[in-house]
């Protein structure tokens, strides 16, 4: 989605753009999981010098430019410049409407980054616009998508954003023969995919995982400790969690979803407030999700161990032939240890290159093969 500047309003300065980089290094000091997004802010004079900063620190507290207004002396916002990576919300909920507030101060000039695409909240430019206040948008719009590509895709399809996990050998298995896969991968990746988990929302299971593995999926550091952000445990399934499983104990609680309807599970987990899921179930989930074209982002770890025989780790993923294979983009390789992490998204087209001030062209719609 690409956003552009109001005809009335002047385009970004180089100091707006400054700021607005600046912007997004601060959002970045947000909260990675919950249900807003990570802003950032920044209060520029007339003349083009900071005068505070901000950022959102989660939900129930000010958003990130009532945040940087509220460290200036009300004097000094009268003609003030804010520039936000986030469109201004118009929207009441636990804080009042932020574009109301930049108003209220007299802040002249409103520069920021994407449109908000919440049905709810968007809006705040045109609100702006209707007092009085010079806006300009798509400032950066690349560089403010990609920071918020989880949130972004998470409100504009009603469903979390996707990340399948899975550990292998080089021959692509999962386990040896005798079913025994404990552990496959050494140290170093296993402690990567606890910070994995905790990076995310909520963690997947089948409840096949949950029978025959018993796993607790909490985040865990070096030495076993619980890290501080932990995933909202969800098994799906129609066959009940044994009242004695370690995820009975698990410190966010459990939450079972019935049924085989993998769109309307990922839509609730939405309405519950979840962004992104981290999918350790086995290769039965993982591949109902593949096959339903519902994942966003493959972390796969290689070990450099062969096992053989049928323990593979997926299974059908809706390939009947080669020409309908599902091409993958690798966007980083990383060694772990003797692992080898992969990360891959589903393949893209390529996207326009942004002007000089950070502006993208017009886009081609995202396609995946």
């Amino acid at each position: 989605m690409t956003t552009t500047p109001a005809p009335s309003a002047p385009a970004a300065s180089p100091a707006e753009v400054r700021a607005m980089r600046r912007g997004l290094e601060l959002a970045a000091l947000g909260p990675v999981v919950g249900d807003h997004a990570r802003v950032g802010a920044v209060i520029l004079s007339p003349a083009g010098d900071v005068l505070a900063e901000g950022w959102h620190r989660g939900a129930g507290t000010p958003h990130a430019e009532v945040d940087a207004m509220a460290k200036v002396d009300p004097a000094h916002l009268r003609g003030a410049t804010a520039v936000v990576t986030l469109e201004p919300c118009n929207h009441t909920g636990r804080t009042g409407p932020c574009a109301v507030a930049l108003i209220e101060a007299g802040v002249g000039r409103v520069v920021y980054a994407i449109d908000d695409p919440g049905a709810n909240v968007h809006g705040g430019g045109d609100r702006l616009r209707a007092a009085g206040v010079d806006v300009v948008s798509g400032v950066l719009a690349d560089e403010a998508e990609a920071f918020l590509e989880r949130w972004l895709l998470s409100v504009r399809l009603g469903r979390p954003w996707v990340t399948v996990k899975w550990a292998s050998s080089l021959d692509g298995r999962a386990a040896a023969a005798d079913g025994t896969s404990q552990w496959i991968t050494g140290a170093a990746a296993r402690q990567h995919v606890h910070e994995q988990r905790a990076a995310h929302d909520a963690i997947i299971v089948g409840t096949g995982t949950v029978l025959a593995d018993d796993p607790s999926l909490t985040a865990r550091g070096d030495a076993g400790e619980l890290l501080a952000d932990q995933p909202l445990p969800v098994v799906l399934g129609d066959r009940p969690v044994p009242d004695g499983a370690a995820l009975r104990r698990h410190p966010r609680g459990l939450l079972s979803l019935p049924g085989h309807d993998l769109a309307a599970s990922l839509g609730a987990l939405r309405e519950h407030g979840v962004h992104s899921v981290f999918v350790e179930g086995g290769p039965t989930v993982a591949s109902a999700l593949i096959a339903a074209g519902l994942v966003d982002e493959y972390l796969v770890y290689l070990a450099p161990v062969l096992l053989g025989g049928p323990r593979v780790a997926l299974d059908d993923v809706g390939v009947g032939s080669i020409g309908e294979r599902r091409r993958l983009d690798v966007l980083s390789t990383t060694s772990l240890g003797p692992d080898l992490l992969v990360r891959a998204r589903p393949h893209r087209a390529p996207r326009p290159a942004a002007d000089a001030l950070g502006n993208a062209g017009p886009q081609n719609d995202r396609s995946t093969s």
